[in-house]
């Protein structure tokens, strides 16, 4: 699911858990942000969060100006 507009997100954490991380991101052939991603996504479903589809947040946007 490969958007047109990506945000930046920075943050710092614990070296053992980036090098988690990186192993994870290799294993299944992905980059370290697709793996965040991917976490991510699959944290929310198992916690029945729903993530809108972009085209959704455009329109809330919208909608507030």
């Amino acid at each position: 699911m490969a958007n047109s507009k990506t945000a930046t997100l920075t943050f710092r954490i614990d070296p053992t858990l980036k090098d988690a991380l990186r192993i994870a991101a290799h294993a299944e052939h992905r980059s370290i942000a697709n793996m965040i991603e991917v976490l991510i996504r699959d944290h929310c479903e198992q916690h029945g969060i729903a993530i809108p589809a972009p085209e959704q947040v455009e329109n809330n946007k919208e909608e507030h100006t």
